[in-house]
């Protein structure tokens, strides 16, 4: 498994430094995403200053913008990285989509399955100098002129990774992308029942081979080089479970486990919005068994291994969720033990 990082970009210069530290620290790729800040302003500082790790967006929302203009964006980040950079989109939920974007929003994975089919049909057009020519029930892009074509890309076509929890989407990704991202709220037994399955009848719908596929997981990992740190990251972590786990959306991966009761209670308690203390009072209904399940949990020094466990040939690559204050130098030796193994194997 190869194991990718997070571009922090609260300023510039933070940008260049954590770009360089992380290049330097063996990552395999960055990622930004799309919170606070633009997703692809950050990767086009991060591509100036690093000449090996790829660069993508983990993610930008795909529904907040058109095919055409991630079509632009995608294609001159792919130039000024060398190839280095993958478009990584995701489809948000609805009120963000309606309420913060003001865009439109329906049938997301249909949706999504034609935006990354017209993103492509934009960048064919531009490498052969054919007529551009999409039509489909969501969008249609008829008209570009040589004025507007920025012609071949000398680095190639960037890759797109769509990401996904639900049947639905995971079949997009099987359809028309180069690899999916992974919830951090999914478990290895959801992965190889539900998700893994849906990725195939994805590819055999359209006919395609599933090489070069890329599975990016995203494992929530409690971990401390103290008690109190370990004490505190499972704390931290049982609080993100239990607030993915109250998302009626997400619903599918408890029910899997036996576990729907949990998540109505979870929904429930959610909705309390008189208690300002129910996020945490809701991570205290996440037992060991659904903690073990979701998260992988441990000192430092048995991180690597318990990964591997878990996760060798069935993802990727992966990226630490850890969803706490931790030292950024603690993944350094468990990213050089991944590589160990790697190349025992």
């Amino acid at each position: 498994m190869q194991v990718d990082g997070k571009l922090m970009s609260e300023s510039l210069e933070q940008i260049r430094t954590s770009a360089r530290q992380h290049e330097s620290d063996g990552y395999a790729g960055l990622w930004s995403s799309e919170s606070k800040h633009d997703p692809f302003l950050p990767l086009a500082i991060a591509g100036e200053h690093t000449s090996r790790i790829e660069l993508g967006t983990s993610i930008a929302v795909a529904f907040a913008r058109s095919p055409m203009t991630l079509a632009y964006t995608a294609w001159d980040l792919q130039n000024l990285t060398g190839g280095r950079f993958v478009l990584g989109l995701g489809s948000q939920v609805k009120p963000h989509i309606e309420r913060r974007f003001s865009m439109p929003w329906s049938r997301p994975a249909a949706r999504m399955r034609e935006m990354v089919s017209a993103i492509r049909a934009i960048w064919s057009s531009w490498e052969t100098g054919e007529r551009l020519s999409f039509a489909g029930d969501f969008y249609q892009h008829t008209l570009m002129t040589p004025f507007f074509s920025p012609g071949p890309n000398p680095a190639g076509i960037p890759k797109v990774v769509v990401a996904a929890v639900g049947e639905a989407m995971s079949e997009v990704t099987g359809e028309v992308c180069d690899g999916v991202f992974l919830h951090g709220f999914t478990t290895e037994r959801y992965i190889r029942e539900v998700t893994l399955p849906a990725i195939e009848r994805g590819a055999a719908r359209a006919g395609r081979s599933l090489d070069g596929f890329q599975i990016f997981g995203l494992p929530l990992t409690a971990t401390g080089r103290t008690e109190e740190e370990l004490a505190g990251a499972v704390k931290k972590v049982r609080d993100q479970i239990a607030f993915y786990g109250s998302t009626p959306a997400y619903r599918g991966v408890l029910d899997l486990h036996g576990w729907g009761e949990l998540g109505e209670e979870l929904h429930r308690l959610s909705l309390r919005k008189d208690d300002d203390d129910r996020w945490s009072k809701m991570g205290d209904l996440i037992t060991d068994e659904v903690l073990d399940a979701f998260a992988v949990v441990g000192e430092p020094e048995t991180i690597a291994g318990k990964l591997v466990e878990r996760f060798e040939g069935l993802v990727h690559r992966i990226q630490f969720y850890a969803p706490y204050e931790h030292a950024a130098g603690m993944w350094v030796p468990i990213i050089e033990e991944l590589h160990n193994a790697a190349a025992k194997s």
